[in-house]
Protein backbone atom coordinates (compact mmCIF):
# COMPACT_ATOMS: atom_id res chain seq x y z
CA UNK A 1 0.00 0.00 0.00
CA UNK A 2 3.12 2.33 0.59
CA UNK A 3 4.63 1.02 -2.33
CA UNK A 4 1.61 2.75 -4.42
CA UNK A 5 0.88 6.02 -2.64
CA UNK A 6 4.89 6.69 -3.36
CA UNK A 7 4.17 6.02 -6.70
CA UNK A 8 1.45 8.12 -6.64
CA UNK A 9 3.12 10.87 -4.94
CA UNK A 10 6.10 10.53 -7.86
CA UNK A 11 3.31 10.47 -10.73
CA UNK A 12 1.52 14.36 -9.22
CA UNK A 13 5.19 15.64 -8.47
CA UNK A 14 6.46 14.67 -12.13
CA UNK A 15 3.17 15.91 -13.99
CA UNK A 16 3.09 19.22 -12.26
CA UNK A 17 6.89 19.66 -13.09
CA UNK A 18 5.66 18.89 -16.91
CA UNK A 19 2.96 21.46 -16.25
CA UNK A 20 5.43 24.32 -15.10
CA UNK A 21 7.48 23.51 -18.08
CA UNK A 22 5.06 23.73 -20.43
CA UNK A 23 2.69 26.44 -18.81
CA UNK A 24 4.48 29.83 -20.07
CA UNK A 25 4.71 27.92 -23.59
CA UNK A 26 0.92 27.63 -23.52
CA UNK A 27 0.18 30.68 -22.01
CA UNK A 28 2.35 32.59 -24.60
CA UNK A 29 0.75 30.44 -27.56
CA UNK A 30 -2.50 31.06 -26.45
CA UNK A 31 -2.46 34.70 -25.90
CA UNK A 32 -0.76 35.89 -29.07
CA UNK A 33 -1.65 32.67 -31.82
CA UNK A 34 -4.32 30.70 -30.74
CA UNK A 35 -6.60 33.46 -29.51
CA UNK A 36 -5.93 36.03 -32.30
CA UNK A 37 -6.74 32.81 -35.02
CA UNK A 38 -9.83 32.32 -33.46
CA UNK A 39 -11.05 36.02 -33.27
CA UNK A 40 -9.94 36.29 -36.77
CA UNK A 41 -12.11 33.32 -37.72
CA UNK A 42 -15.05 34.87 -35.79
CA UNK A 43 -15.01 38.76 -37.49
CA UNK A 44 -14.16 36.65 -41.35
CA UNK A 45 -18.50 36.22 -40.62
CA UNK A 46 -19.02 39.33 -39.94
CA UNK A 47 -18.81 43.32 -41.75
CA UNK A 48 -17.08 45.24 -38.95
CA UNK A 49 -15.59 48.62 -39.57
CA UNK A 50 -13.70 49.21 -36.13
CA UNK A 51 -16.09 51.78 -35.13
CA UNK A 52 -19.62 50.28 -35.00
CA UNK A 53 -20.12 47.07 -33.33
CA UNK A 54 -19.67 43.63 -35.64
CA UNK A 55 -22.81 42.63 -37.52
CA UNK A 56 -23.01 38.89 -38.53
CA UNK A 57 -22.56 38.68 -42.58
CA UNK A 58 -22.33 35.56 -43.13
CA UNK A 59 -20.74 34.06 -45.59
CA UNK A 60 -20.69 37.40 -47.39
CA UNK A 61 -16.84 37.95 -47.17
CA UNK A 62 -15.63 34.82 -48.49
CA UNK A 63 -18.10 35.02 -51.37
CA UNK A 64 -16.80 38.38 -52.10
CA UNK A 65 -12.98 37.31 -51.77
CA UNK A 66 -13.72 34.32 -54.49
CA UNK A 67 -15.62 35.97 -57.14
CA UNK A 68 -16.30 39.99 -56.21
CA UNK A 69 -12.28 41.10 -55.45
CA UNK A 70 -10.94 41.34 -59.00
CA UNK A 71 -7.66 43.09 -57.45
CA UNK A 72 -7.50 39.42 -55.47
CA UNK A 73 -8.16 37.33 -58.48
CA UNK A 74 -6.44 38.85 -60.94
CA UNK A 75 -3.31 40.52 -59.16
CA UNK A 76 -2.69 39.31 -55.31
CA UNK A 77 -3.53 35.60 -56.03
CA UNK A 78 -1.38 35.54 -58.90
CA UNK A 79 1.45 37.48 -57.52
CA UNK A 80 1.71 35.36 -54.30
CA UNK A 81 1.58 32.27 -55.93
CA UNK A 82 4.99 33.07 -58.14
CA UNK A 83 6.54 34.84 -55.25
CA UNK A 84 5.92 32.42 -52.79
CA UNK A 85 7.61 29.20 -55.57
CA UNK A 86 10.29 31.45 -56.37
CA UNK A 87 11.19 32.63 -53.19
CA UNK A 88 10.15 29.95 -51.17
CA UNK A 89 10.74 27.04 -52.96
CA UNK A 90 14.10 28.69 -54.68
CA UNK A 91 14.97 30.27 -51.31
CA UNK A 92 15.39 26.87 -49.65
CA UNK A 93 16.97 25.55 -52.75
CA UNK A 94 19.41 27.94 -52.44
CA UNK A 95 19.94 28.12 -48.76
CA UNK A 96 20.61 24.39 -48.73
CA UNK A 97 23.24 24.86 -51.71
CA UNK A 98 24.86 27.42 -49.82
CA UNK A 99 25.20 25.68 -46.39
CA UNK A 100 26.53 22.25 -48.44
CA UNK A 101 29.48 24.56 -49.46
CA UNK A 102 30.51 26.09 -46.67
CA UNK A 103 30.37 22.76 -44.59
CA UNK A 104 33.58 22.35 -47.37
CA UNK A 105 35.02 25.35 -46.14
CA UNK A 106 37.36 25.04 -43.31
CA UNK A 107 36.07 26.38 -40.03
CA UNK A 108 37.80 29.67 -39.94
CA UNK A 109 36.13 30.82 -43.13
CA UNK A 110 33.15 28.91 -42.58
CA UNK A 111 32.25 31.74 -39.66
CA UNK A 112 32.93 34.58 -41.89
CA UNK A 113 31.18 33.55 -44.97
CA UNK A 114 28.21 31.96 -42.42
CA UNK A 115 28.28 35.62 -40.57
CA UNK A 116 28.35 37.50 -43.98
CA UNK A 117 25.30 35.37 -45.55
CA UNK A 118 23.08 35.66 -42.33
CA UNK A 119 23.22 39.34 -41.75
CA UNK A 120 20.90 40.66 -44.84
CA UNK A 121 18.17 38.58 -42.90
CA UNK A 122 18.37 40.88 -40.41
CA UNK A 123 19.32 44.20 -41.71
CA UNK A 124 17.11 43.83 -44.43
CA UNK A 125 14.47 46.25 -43.28
CA UNK A 126 17.44 48.52 -42.84
CA UNK A 127 19.39 48.19 -45.80
CA UNK A 128 15.97 48.16 -48.26
CA UNK A 129 16.07 52.70 -48.04
CA UNK A 130 19.49 52.96 -47.48
CA UNK A 131 20.87 50.54 -50.16
CA UNK A 132 18.28 48.80 -52.66
CA UNK A 133 16.37 52.21 -53.31
CA UNK A 134 19.09 54.14 -53.88
CA UNK A 135 20.55 51.20 -56.32
CA UNK A 136 17.12 51.16 -58.38
CA UNK A 137 16.48 54.62 -57.95
CA UNK A 138 14.98 56.19 -60.84
CA UNK A 139 16.99 59.43 -61.63
CA UNK A 140 20.37 59.50 -63.12
CA UNK A 141 21.78 58.90 -59.68
CA UNK A 142 20.53 55.79 -59.20
CA UNK A 143 23.70 53.58 -59.38
CA UNK A 144 21.88 51.00 -61.90
CA UNK A 145 20.53 53.45 -63.95
CA UNK A 146 24.14 55.35 -64.70
CA UNK A 147 25.66 52.36 -65.05
CA UNK A 148 23.44 51.29 -67.73
CA UNK A 149 23.93 54.63 -68.94
CA UNK A 150 27.36 54.76 -69.15
CA UNK A 151 27.66 51.71 -70.41
CA UNK A 152 25.17 52.72 -73.61
CA UNK A 153 22.69 49.92 -72.68
CA UNK A 154 20.09 52.54 -71.63
CA UNK A 155 19.64 56.46 -73.22
CA UNK A 156 16.95 57.47 -70.67
CA UNK A 157 16.74 56.29 -66.76
CA UNK A 158 14.13 53.53 -66.28
CA UNK A 159 11.91 54.21 -63.33
CA UNK A 160 12.49 50.98 -61.35
CA UNK A 161 10.33 50.90 -58.80
CA UNK A 162 7.53 52.47 -60.37
CA UNK A 163 7.40 50.51 -63.11
CA UNK A 164 5.06 46.92 -62.98
CA UNK A 165 7.81 45.57 -65.47
CA UNK A 166 10.67 45.46 -63.05
CA UNK A 167 8.84 45.88 -59.73
CA UNK A 168 8.34 41.85 -59.26
CA UNK A 169 11.83 41.12 -60.37
CA UNK A 170 13.44 43.24 -57.88
CA UNK A 171 11.24 42.49 -55.23
CA UNK A 172 12.16 38.83 -55.57
CA UNK A 173 15.85 39.63 -56.13
CA UNK A 174 15.64 41.26 -52.59
CA UNK A 175 14.03 38.52 -51.30
CA UNK A 176 16.39 36.10 -51.93
CA UNK A 177 19.12 38.39 -50.85
CA UNK A 178 17.64 38.29 -47.44
CA UNK A 179 16.50 34.67 -47.46
CA UNK A 180 19.94 32.90 -46.07
CA UNK A 181 17.85 33.18 -42.62
CA UNK A 182 17.72 30.67 -39.46
CA UNK A 183 16.41 28.07 -41.29
CA UNK A 184 19.82 28.42 -43.93
CA UNK A 185 21.74 28.46 -40.08
CA UNK A 186 19.95 24.67 -39.09
CA UNK A 187 20.76 23.30 -42.78
CA UNK A 188 24.08 24.02 -42.15
CA UNK A 189 24.45 22.78 -38.56
CA UNK A 190 22.21 20.02 -39.67
CA UNK A 191 25.48 19.08 -42.01
CA UNK A 192 28.02 20.04 -39.87
CA UNK A 193 26.91 17.34 -37.67
CA UNK A 194 26.31 14.13 -39.89
CA UNK A 195 28.46 11.17 -39.11
CA UNK A 196 31.52 10.87 -41.31
CA UNK A 197 31.43 7.61 -40.92
CA UNK A 198 28.23 7.19 -42.91
CA UNK A 199 29.96 8.99 -46.16
CA UNK A 200 33.03 6.54 -45.85
CA UNK A 201 30.40 3.32 -45.84
CA UNK A 202 28.50 5.01 -48.63
CA UNK A 203 31.87 4.75 -50.55
CA UNK A 204 32.75 1.71 -49.89
CA UNK A 205 29.18 0.64 -50.80
CA UNK A 206 29.47 2.45 -54.39
CA UNK A 207 28.21 5.76 -54.39
CA UNK A 208 30.43 7.54 -56.65
CA UNK A 209 30.08 11.00 -56.84
CA UNK A 210 29.13 14.38 -54.13
CA UNK A 211 25.37 14.03 -56.15
CA UNK A 212 25.10 10.91 -54.77
CA UNK A 213 26.23 11.51 -51.60
CA UNK A 214 23.60 14.60 -51.45
CA UNK A 215 20.78 12.30 -52.44
CA UNK A 216 21.96 9.12 -50.44
CA UNK A 217 22.99 10.71 -47.48
CA UNK A 218 23.14 14.18 -46.49
CA UNK A 219 19.65 14.78 -46.69
CA UNK A 220 18.24 11.80 -45.41
CA UNK A 221 20.63 12.43 -42.60
CA UNK A 222 19.12 15.92 -41.55
CA UNK A 223 15.47 15.65 -42.49
CA UNK A 224 14.44 17.38 -38.90
CA UNK A 225 16.41 20.04 -40.09
CA UNK A 226 15.42 20.11 -43.60
CA UNK A 227 11.61 20.41 -41.98
CA UNK A 228 12.41 23.03 -39.86
CA UNK A 229 14.07 24.82 -42.87
CA UNK A 230 11.17 24.21 -45.49
CA UNK A 231 8.57 25.22 -42.48
CA UNK A 232 10.35 28.82 -41.98
CA UNK A 233 11.03 29.14 -46.30
CA UNK A 234 7.18 29.28 -46.00
CA UNK A 235 6.49 31.23 -43.32
CA UNK A 236 9.01 34.00 -44.67
CA UNK A 237 7.69 33.48 -48.21
CA UNK A 238 3.96 34.28 -47.52
CA UNK A 239 5.29 37.43 -44.68
CA UNK A 240 7.70 39.17 -46.56
CA UNK A 241 4.72 41.33 -47.85
CA UNK A 242 6.38 44.13 -46.40
CA UNK A 243 9.74 43.75 -48.94
CA UNK A 244 7.13 45.33 -51.60
CA UNK A 245 5.84 48.02 -49.54
CA UNK A 246 9.20 49.19 -48.59
CA UNK A 247 10.36 49.49 -51.89
CA UNK A 248 7.25 51.07 -53.35
CA UNK A 249 6.94 53.08 -50.47
CA UNK A 250 3.42 53.07 -50.18
CA UNK A 251 0.77 50.36 -50.26
CA UNK A 252 -1.19 48.99 -52.55
CA UNK A 253 2.30 48.58 -54.68
CA UNK A 254 2.41 50.34 -58.33
CA UNK A 255 -0.42 49.01 -60.36
CA UNK A 256 -0.58 45.81 -57.85
CA UNK A 257 3.18 44.26 -59.40
CA UNK A 258 4.04 43.40 -56.48
CA UNK A 259 0.74 43.08 -54.06
CA UNK A 260 0.61 39.57 -51.83
CA UNK A 261 -2.22 38.62 -50.01
CA UNK A 262 0.06 39.93 -46.74
CA UNK A 263 -0.36 43.65 -48.20
CA UNK A 264 -3.91 42.96 -49.45
CA UNK A 265 -4.73 42.37 -45.71
CA UNK A 266 -2.73 45.63 -44.73
CA UNK A 267 -4.91 47.52 -47.20
CA UNK A 268 -8.24 46.47 -46.15
CA UNK A 269 -7.65 46.25 -42.08
CA UNK A 270 -5.21 49.52 -41.62
CA UNK A 271 -6.50 51.45 -44.84
CA UNK A 272 -10.02 51.44 -45.59
CA UNK A 273 -10.61 49.54 -41.97
CA UNK A 274 -12.71 47.16 -42.83
CA UNK A 275 -11.62 44.57 -40.74
CA UNK A 276 -14.32 41.77 -41.60
CA UNK A 277 -12.83 41.27 -45.09
CA UNK A 278 -9.42 41.30 -43.99
CA UNK A 279 -9.74 38.59 -41.10
CA UNK A 280 -11.14 36.80 -44.07
CA UNK A 281 -8.61 36.88 -46.23
CA UNK A 282 -6.27 36.01 -43.17
CA UNK A 283 -8.19 32.85 -42.87
CA UNK A 284 -7.47 32.44 -46.56
CA UNK A 285 -3.79 32.93 -46.05
CA UNK A 286 -4.01 30.63 -42.93
CA UNK A 287 -5.43 27.64 -45.01
CA UNK A 288 -3.00 28.39 -48.06
CA UNK A 289 0.21 28.36 -45.20
CA UNK A 290 -1.73 25.14 -43.47
CA UNK A 291 -2.02 23.27 -47.34
CA UNK A 292 2.11 24.13 -47.80
CA UNK A 293 3.12 23.15 -44.21
CA UNK A 294 1.62 19.83 -44.73
CA UNK A 295 2.92 19.03 -48.18
CA UNK A 296 6.58 19.97 -46.37
CA UNK A 297 6.02 17.65 -43.29
CA UNK A 298 4.91 14.47 -45.97
CA UNK A 299 8.26 15.48 -47.68
CA UNK A 300 10.54 15.19 -44.65
CA UNK A 301 9.14 13.55 -41.58
CA UNK A 302 10.16 10.28 -40.80
CA UNK A 303 7.44 7.63 -41.44
CA UNK A 304 7.19 4.84 -38.93
CA UNK A 305 7.94 1.54 -40.22
CA UNK A 306 6.05 -1.56 -38.65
Amino acid sequence: MAEVVGKKHFYNKDGFRSFALIFPYALLFCGFILIPIIIAMGLSFTYFDVINTPTFAGMQNYITLLTGDEIFMKYVLPNTILYAIVVGVGGYALSFIMAWILAQVTPRFRTVYALAMYTPSLAGMIMIPYVWKIIFSGDQAGLANAYLMKFGFIDQPIQWLLSSDYFMPIMIFVSLWSSMGIGFLAMLSGIMNIDQELYEAAYIDGIKNRAQEIIYITVPSMKPQMLFGAVMSIVNAFNMGWIGVQLAGANPTPEYAGQLIANHIDDYAYIRYEMGYASAISVALLCLVYLCSRVANNLFTEKDEY
